[in-house]
């Protein structure tokens, strides 16, 4: 703790985002950089607590209770960049976590949900020192290739290149086995490729990361589905453990009148498809859903719904609209939401900040339910209805939605966008390998092991869990490499 008094006379700061009508124009991240000395000064705040809750995320209490998945050593680099020992900072950092670059960017950072210092206070900007440290490092040129000095001679197949499966590839080539990650996009990275927004986290970041694991190693494999392109049985027969890593990808629909309409998609594909024009040709192969001119309507107020705001205003969108089913929440924490739960608080996202710089106003409507989707004759959406709704307790104790007489509304919709969370993991897969789901779905693996009903064959990340935090399938991913690595060799010596 070099600074005793840092919490005490140092305000929390974050580095000012680019301006919100200046953004829009391109599609670079939205974040400017914070010059050292501050960055240090916001590290001094850090209390150095006795007991971190900041590093201390569980998986049995989440997503209640807040604090890291992966244990990041929080007051350790904190302190060394109080003290500029940057090197020092990144080898804490890198022990708990493979891909700081992509939580510093993209994770919610649950982790200053419980810092101690934010049940009075401004917590600590413990999310800006993680991205500061791990751009320093790559900066000065710290961050290598490390492929292991020996080879186990035992192979591992890892079937989905997102965070979880790149964290088990990652983790299991340093145990020595030799990692083959199957990706059925073009490009290897997951969510992180084609889920995330370029203006949240820039591909080449992703590619960056990706290219140091290949050099360790970590062999990848695109454009290939597994039980399309290759049956899963073969893979059964050719590797001697087997990780599903496939993500939560199957998106929750919309059973109204009108689903069939054009114009109505999945918020997923429409990021995706936006993304990979992008890369492939900055949008001039017009690939993609474009809401240029058009009055879009967003279902759904999660970070995805967030980005497919963004990415309709960057197009060029006549007005965007987020419709919301659950309440406004509050400004401030609520009685019944105590740290060091996560804070169910209101947040003005960079996508909102965004249609507020250009339409005035918040583009969110909370409590609102659709009942159809009206076609304009032609086959093609015209609006949406939609009624306000509350919550209430039915019979049975279970909170459910009520409409409100005489509250109905109709939305202009030319483009509505579907984003309204994930069911689990697509099914085809999990059944070929005759793999057990548990009640939501997902491939049924307890936490602590991993392993499925099928010997040999792990399940890591949203394809276990359902649709969570990227820090949830980094600490998932690593922890599945783990039991991997105990399966093969009898013992590990992986984190």
């Amino acid at each position: 703790m070099g600074n005793p008094t840092g919490f005490l006379n140092i305000d929390r700061a974050l580095p000012a985002d680019r301006d919100p009508e200046q953004r829009l124009n391109d599609w670079d991240e939205v974040h400017e950089h914070m010059p050292e000395a501050d960055i240090r000064r916001q590290a001094s705040r850090c209390m150095d607590c006795g007991v971190p809750f900041c590093q201390s995320g569980e998986s049995r209490f989440a997503p209640q209770v807040a604090g890291c998945p992966v244990n990041n050593l929080i007051p350790e680099w904190n302190d060394l960049i109080y003290h500029g020992r940057w090197k020092e900072a990144i080898k804490r950092l890198h022990r708990t976590n493979n891909f700081p670059e992509f939580t510093g960017r993209v994770c919610p950072a649950p982790c200053e949900g419980s810092c101690v210092l934010g049940i009075n206070a401004p917590p600590v900007t413990i999310k800006l020192h993680e991205y500061a440290i791990i751009e320093r490092a790559f900066k000065e040129g710290w961050v290598v290739a490390e492929p292991p000095l020996s080879r186990t001679g035992k192979t591992v197949a890892v079937i989905g290149s997102g965070p979880s499966g790149l964290a088990a590839a990652a983790q299991l080539n340093k145990a020595g086995h030799t990692v083959t990650v199957y990706e059925r996009a073009d490009r290897i990275g997951g969510l992180l490729m084609y889920g995330i927004p370029n203006m949240k986290l820039e591909k080449p970041i992703v590619e960056r990361r990706v290219a140091l694991m290949a050099e360790e190693g970590v062999r990848f494999v695109t454009n290939t589905e597994i039980g399309k392109d290759i049956a899963a049985s073969q893979l059964q027969q050719e590797f001697d453990a087997i990780v599903l890593a496939t993500g939560a990808t199957q998106p929750r629909d919309l059973p109204v009148d009108g689903r069939q309409l054009k114009g109505v998609h999945f918020a997923m594909e429409f990021l995706a498809k936006n993304t990979k024009s992008l890369l492939d040709s900055a949008h001039a192969d017009g690939n993609y859903i474009n809401a240029k001119d058009k009055n879009v309507v967003i279902i759904g107020g999660g970070d995805t719904g967030t980005d497919c705001v963004a990415t309709s205003l960057r197009h060029g969108c006549k007005h965007v609209v987020q419709l919301e089913i659950m309440p406004r929440p509050h400004e401030q924490r609520a009685d019944n939401n105590p740290w060091p739960e996560w804070p169910k608080t209101l947040l003005v996202d960079y996508g909102q900040m965004e249609a507020i710089a250009v339409q005035g106003d918040d583009p969110r409507h909370y409590q609102v339910m659709t009942k159809k989707i009206e076609d304009d004759g032609a086959g093609n959406v015209k609006a949406l209805h939609t009624v306000k709704i509350e919550w209430a307790k039915d019979d049975n104790g279970r909170m459910v939605p009520k409409e409100l007489v005489g509250t109905e509304q109709i939305f202009e919709a030319d483009l509505v966008l579907l984003a309204m969370g994930f069911m689990g993991p697509e099914q085809s897969l999990l059944q070929e390998l005759n793999v057990e789901q548990d009640a939501r779905s997902n491939a049924k693996a307890d936490y602590d092991s991993f392993v499925t009903n099928k010997a040999g064959i792990f399940a890591c990340g949203d394809a276990r869990r359902g649709q969570s935090l990227i820090v949830w399938a980094i600490d998932e991913g690593r922890r599945a490499a783990r039991e991997v690595d105990r399966f093969l060799m009898g013992e590990s010596f992986l984190p």
